[in-house]
């Protein structure tokens, strides 16, 4: 082996160990979020012995003494110890900001456990459609649509009716809102962007669909319970009523959060949305911030992380029943692409203020 090969030998197995470990940290920093361990220390506020994070949290010390072993080969809790020489461990005030459900949109702990419930749910399908090429159906999911739902809630209503929507069309949107309109929100899973609207714009009238019954029926039960009569739900594929004179030019204004890209035929739903929409009527389209060219995403921050969630779930949900199979990270230039095929025009791709994952979208029936 020439001194070349060697050194790139060597550095690929260096790499390879820190693949290693940082995948093995993942799955313990998503247990430790998940049993709020890190919300306990950074509630501490000062060093601390295994046995005091343990009562403080209410959990098992030997599991926990273990689990911190993780954090500080890890470099994320510090390692310390007190006069008789017991470990202490402090969570720094730097590190909580980012991994604590008081960080708000700073908030990347909550995201440690994706990959794990991924795993949970769909590994071994996923697999198997390596060799047959099928889809994954969403009844292998259940607890990572959960996980999604409560993202998407909290994430919703922080964001959606103080900082996005006045964001839409320079505020037009807002004030359309206030006077009333139709709103559709397609893909709405449990409902609460449409149900936030609703409670929001009590001129305005709104419709959530779905392909999932289930989840139709909870958002409607929820609906409900708020008492909002401006608000309905119904199980509905959008890729299936471009041709439906009954939904035609209905609404003045579509939303889609997340959802195109899971779609089996997301042409299809793009080009029946454009249908319900009336004329200037307008999409707001939020999906993920990559390029539609692997080259130009070899350097996204995120990069292999959302190529594995759409690995592990959105491209073999979106293959199911013979489909398109887009997958998360299909990119701008293909977005814009097929909502101009659809029938789009005035297509805008915007920053999302407080949302490094996404992007919007804002596109324009004629008038």
């Amino acid at each position: 082996m020439s001194a070349s090969s060697e050194a790139k030998s060597q550095a690929f197995a260096q790499k390879m160990s820190a693949i290693l470990n940082y995948g093995a940290l993942n799955l313990a920093l998503g247990l430790g979020y998940r049993m709020g361990l890190f919300d306990v220390l950074d509630q501490i506020k000062e060093p601390a012995t295994c046995k005091d994070i343990a009562d403080q949290a209410g959990l098992s010390q030997r599991y926990i003494k273990e689990w911190l072993g993780v954090m500080v080969c890890g470099g994320i809790v510090e390692l310390g110890t007190d006069e008789e020489g017991q470990d202490l461990f402090f969570l720094p005030p730097e590190h909580a900001d980012l991994i604590t459900r008081r960080s708000g949109h700073a908030n990347m702990g909550v995201y440690t456990q994706e990959i794990p419930l991924l795993t949970k749910s769909a590994y071994d399908a996923v697999a198997h459609g390596f060799s047959h090429g099928h889809g994954v159906e969403y009844n292998h999911y259940p607890e990572f649509q959960a996980f999604m739902a409560q993202l998407a809630e909290a994430k919703h209503r922080q964001t959606l009716i103080s900082s996005f929507l006045p964001f839409v069309a320079h505020g037009k949107i807002q004030s359309a809102l206030k006077t009333g309109i139709r709103v559709c929100d397609v893909g709405c899973g449990q409902g609460t962007a449409a149900m936030l609207m609703a409670q929001a714009f009590p001129a305005s009238s709104f419709v959530g669909l779905d392909m999932d019954a289930n989840v139709i029926d909870l958002a409607q039960e929820r609906a409900e319970h708020l008492g909002l009569s401006n608000l309905r739900f119904m199980h509905q594929d959008a890729a299936v009523i471009r041709d439906d004179t009954q939904w035609q030019e209905k609404f003045e204004y579509v939303t889609a959060f997340d959802a195109i890209h899971d779609q089996t035929h997301p042409r299809q739903a793009l080009q029946g949305i454009w249908s319900m929409l009336k004329p200037g009527g307008i999409l707001s389209m939020v999906d993920i911030a990559a390029s539609s060219h692997l080259s130009e995403n070899m350097n996204h921050p995120m990069g292999p992380f959302l190529y594995t969630v759409s690995l592990m779930h959105c491209m073999p949900v979106g293959l199911v029943d013979n489909g398109a199979g887009l997958g998360m990270m299909w990119g701008r230039q293909q977005a814009v692409e097929v909502l101009t095929g659809a029938g789009f025009c005035e297509i805008a791709v915007r920053e999302i203020p407080n949302d490094p994952f996404n992007v919007h979208f804002e596109a324009r029936k004629y008038a």
